[in-house]
């Protein structure tokens, strides 16, 4: 006596490796949107905020001052707590979290 999809499973396999290809679908396709990239955080201690920023903008990350003063200069220094730390990996658009 042999079992239902002993029978069904070769037959219905055939059937999908020909119908498929016929509606463009590929074998072990991804779909693309839920591709995430990601990028390493670099560290950006020591850097001035727009060095900082300029840096985060070309991995396409973004820098979150946490204790960000009404008014600051934009060469003032990050001094520490990047979160997360550097050489993680991060999906990119993520926020960096520093002080300065």
């Amino acid at each position: 006596m042999t079992q239902g999809g002993g029978v069904a499973a070769p037959i219905g396999g055939q059937i999908f490796r020909e119908v498929l290809p016929y509606l463009d679908i590929q074998k072990d396709a991804q779909v693309e949107e839920n591709i995430v990239e990601t990028v390493e955080v670099p560290n950006i201690v020591g850097l001035n905020v727009i060095e900082a920023n300029k840096k985060l903008k070309e991995l396409e990350l973004k820098i979150n001052i946490s204790n960000e003063p009404e008014e600051y200069d934009k060469e003032t220094t990050i001094i520490k707590v990047q979160v997360p730390n550097a050489g993680i990996k991060v999906n990119k658009n993520s926020n960096i979290f520093v002080e300065i």
